[in-house]
């Protein structure tokens, strides 16, 4: 009756998966995307933000390489167009592939827009394909609100191909992406103020990291605004911009970043005229088994406004092809799901904040120690690292944890996996640390504060 028997709009991360799995299992699978294979993580996200975060750190890394005996002979400098080019050549070969892993899977790729003609035909390019199911799985799109002026910023898509490194920076927002770039254009040399519009960045995350983030931003040299926003920016003759702030102050920049949030990115594909229930925020509404109100139509990742992690993108598009095509109806684990913010320095988390657990279970006891990491010793940095632990007075069981500093997200992964198993203060007092690490602290905390 179709020409297909399922058919994915939306080659990112989430889409991929639940293509090249369908697939590998002898469904009949087509997948359309029109602008780039791997979607925002493997193209304007995840992978050359932490490419740009890396040739950041050079700087610092210079600076302390004299208290361990290194001379440099010359002054180190930057070019912008070599990290920009060389991460180019890297997405570039990414796209490849993705190419290439979903033509061996055996899924039709298809290169256009799709938009809904009805719930089991889609059109791409002036061509009708019509599926027995149809998967929406198109990510997230850049919000940047409308004010006088705002023609002139930019978005956390169009930073990535900047022409000229810019010497002054204003980042607008409070969310992860804010503070990673505010890091990365700090690191590679620029005067970068971060302008939020709230009393303090990364709502959600534990106070005590969010205060202590603050406190090494600083630190760091990022000028902080809280409470400020942009009314109108304009272009002045020599091409700089001028922010015009709510407070009445004014900021000048070559560049202004907008990292505000993403909205689901649905625009044009004509859910909203077949009937597909949507939130109020614009994210496709879904059941346990990612099922729109459309019964042949479902919708996994960033565009269902859920925990938009690539990761749990990848979860989703597994579970959705083990429930249509393997009688497997296993659900994604979304407890305990580690995150990691790139900025400067790193952030890792897992499992409940400390006012999170308050909250459910009450009785608590916290963990937490704050010192300056081995490496530091020798150096002229004020740079420290923080860990904390929340756990279930009642039954010991290790609710939270959080870090920042260096590698915590290589860290944390490990320790998701303990909390995931049940692991309580005991086990970790009884596991035995690796010296000297930072690592070791999360199983030498042994009194509560």
């Amino acid at each position: 009756m179709y020409d297909y028997d399922l058919f994915v709009i939306g080659a990112g991360s989430g889409g991929v998966r639940a293509a090249r799995m369908a697939a590998g299992l002898g469904v009949r699978v087509a997948i359309a995307e029109d602008r780039y294979l791997g979607g925002t993580c493997v193209n304007v996200g995840c992978v050359p933000k932490k490419l740009f975060v890396y040739g950041s750190h050079y700087a610092e890394e210079f600076e302390h390489a004299s208290a361990f005996g290194w001379q440099l002979t010359t002054p180190p400098k930057f070019d912008w167009p070599t990290l920009r080019d060389s991460k180019n050549s890297e997405i570039e070969r990414l796209n490849g592939i993705y190419r290439d892993l979903l033509n061996s899977s055996g899924a039709t790729l298809i290169n256009g827009r799709a938009r809904f003609l009805d719930a089991n035909r889609v059109e791409v390019a002036g061509q009708i394909y019509s599926a027995e199911r149809v998967l929406v799985a198109t990510g997230g799109w850049p919000f940047v609100p409308k004010f006088p002026g705002s023609e002139h910023v930019i978005s956390s898509n169009e930073v990535f191909f900047l022409k000229d490194f810019p010497q002054r920076v204003i980042v607008v927002g409070g969310g992860y992406i804010a503070l990673e770039f505010a890091g990365i254009f700090n690191g590679l040399g620029a005067e970068t103020e971060l302008l939020y519009r709230r009393d303090l960045f990364l709502r959600g995350f534990d106070q005590d990291l969010r205060e202590f983030v603050r406190d090494q931003m600083q630190q760091k040299g990022v000028g902080l605004n809280f409470n400020a926003d942009i009314k109108s920016v304009e272009k002045l003759q020599d091409n700089r911009l001028r922010a015009h702030l709510n407070n009445g102050e004014t900021l000048t920049a070559d560049t202004i970043l907008y990292a505000t949030g993403r909205k689901p990115n649905i625009a044009g594909l004509g859910l909203e005229e077949l009937g597909v229930a949507l939130r109020e925020d614009g994210a496709v509404k879904v059941d346990e088994f990612f099922q729109t109100s459309v019964s042949s139509i479902y919708a996994l990742g960033d565009v269902i406004g859920g925990v938009q992690l690539t990761p749990v993108a990848l979860a989703e598009g597994m579970a959705l092809v083990r429930h249509l095509y393997q009688n497997d109806s296993t659900l994604p684990n979304y407890e305990n799901i580690p995150s990691a913010v790139f900025c400067q320095p790193e952030i890792a988390t897992v499992g409940l904040t400390e006012e999170q657990a308050r909250e459910r279970y009450g009785q608590i006891d916290i963990y937490r120690s704050m010192f300056r990491p081995l490496k530091h010793t020798l150096t002229n940095s004020d740079e420290k690292c923080f860990v904390k632990m929340v756990v279930d007075r009642v039954t010991d069981r290790v609710l939270g944890v959080h870090m920042v500093g260096a590698q915590a997200g290589e860290i944390v992964q490990g320790i998701a996996i303990a909390m995931n198993a049940g692991a309580t203060k005991s086990v970790f007092d009884q596991t035995i640390g690796i010296h000297p690490t930072t690592a070791e602290e999360f199983v030498t905390l042994r009194e509560p504060v």
